[in-house]
């Protein structure tokens, strides 16, 4: 299953955090901090939303960073995605 988002939703799917501290020492699944940095998977077309034309300005691939409890989880084939508006990303991390 796809997921295609409508208007100005993008999809994207948290990164995985890190597993251990940088002294090496593994932290178990509850100890570790829910990441706030993912990737974004699908970009919809963005459009005429509330009489204001948006233009989409991410692309897949893009490693983005939101807030903590923002946008609605969804889960399919296995895989937890998050559902965001493009204005609820926060900023773009570049490498």
């Amino acid at each position: 299953m796809k997921l295609k988002p409508l208007c100005d939703k993008v999809v994207i799917k948290r990164v995985e955090a890190v597993e251990s501290t940088k002294a090496g020492i593994l932290l178990p699944g509850s100890a570790q901090e829910k990441p706030q940095v993912s990737e974004v998977v699908a970009v919809g077309p963005g459009g005429l939303i509330d009489g204001k034309e948006v233009k989409m300005t991410l692309k897949v691939g893009d490693k983005v960073i939101t807030g903590k409890y923002t946008g609605t989880e969804v889960k399919i084939d296995g895989v937890e995605y998050t559902v965001v508006a493009q204005s609820d990303i926060l900023a773009v991390v570049e490498d």
